[in-house]
């Protein structure tokens, strides 16, 4: 069993990382779609390391590598001639570099997400497409030296399983996380009680929430944890929406130290793996590590 699948199955409490793709576009890189934080890899990735490298200091325990969008659909579609392999090492490496320099314990995962856009299930592959694909990823992942696979902001359930087949055939631990919509289903309007037991039968290794709201996954964490039984769970908030005009729209009760209390309740509810999704900054990974230093309870 390696060190990460042991930690995890003891619910040891895990601090994820947060953003990279709005904080790319914080720091003044170009994330043009449907490359999106792929784009930084080829044009500054000196800023990606220098994310992650923020990222460990702030106290992630898990840092996650910027595979988002490199895959062969999304950098066909973005008319980018560069090998999806040849991205996906260069990826992993720069995580792998800002993990090895911290001087303690820090876990690359591996992202693997949806093949199209996250707010549409409409457009998720058939099961076969959507294996093959994945799978693609998942074995060049596991040949770049993640630690584990983390299969991120799944919309669909279809879709989900069949990221999950293909990072499990690696034998890496696998977590998956799926984004969820005011109800608590996932944006095909499947419910965690009917996603929950199939994800579990697949040996996801984890299950996380994440692109949801701070306040949604306050309601939905709970659950999530009933669910899963002994299975370990977390959550990772975004703190805005995405605008076709501006870019991205943060909300208003998601400053680090308020995102911080969100995560204690998460933690609370039995969440042992939290982080921070789409706006989140190394100051809010800050906050959280702080926050749950001190043991104190829930305000």
């Amino acid at each position: 069993m390696s060190d990460l699948r042991s930690r995890l199955a003891a619910r040891e409490l895990l601090i994820l990382d947060g953003a990279m793709g709005t904080e790319l576009t914080r720091r003044g890189v170009p994330t043009p779609l449907p490359a999106w934080s792929a784009h930084a890899l080829y044009t500054h990735p000196e800023v990606v390391l220098a994310i992650h490298r923020d990222y460990v200091a702030a106290g992630a325990d898990l840092l996650t590598s910027n595979t988002f969008r490199t895959t062969r659909r999304a950098l066909a579609a973005a008319g980018v001639g560069i090998d999806p392999r040849e991205l996906t090492t260069l990826a992993v490496g720069l995580a792998r570099r800002a993990a090895s320099e911290a001087g303690r314990p820090v876990y690359v995962l591996g992202s693997i997400a949806p093949l199209e856009d996250c707010y549409r299930p409409d457009l998720a592959p058939l099961s076969d497409a959507s294996l093959a694909e994945h799978a693609e990823l998942a074995r060049d992942l596991a040949d770049a030296g993640v630690d584990a696979i983390l299969v991120e902001t799944m919309n669909t359930q279809r879709e989900a399983l069949a990221a999950i087949h293909a990072a499990r055939a690696t034998g890496l631990p696998v977590l998956a996380s799926l984004v969820a919509d005011q109800e608590g289903r996932l944006f095909d309007a499947t419910p965690l009680a009917q996603v929950v037991p199939a994800l579990l039968e697949a040996q996801a290794e984890a299950l996380l929430i994440n692109c949801t709201s701070a306040a949604i996954l306050d309601r939905v964490v709970p659950e999530l944890v009933a669910l899963a039984g002994s299975t370990p769970c977390g959550a990772y908030a975004n703190i805005g929406f995405p605008d076709e005009v501006a870019g991205f729209t943060p909300s208003a009760d998601v400053e680090p130290l308020a995102y911080a209390e969100h995560a204690a309740r998460w933690v609370a509810a039995g969440a042992s793996i939290v982080g921070g999704c789409c706006g989140t900054q190394p100051a809010h990974i800050a906050a959280v590590r702080a926050r749950l230093r001190e043991g104190a309870g829930v305000g």
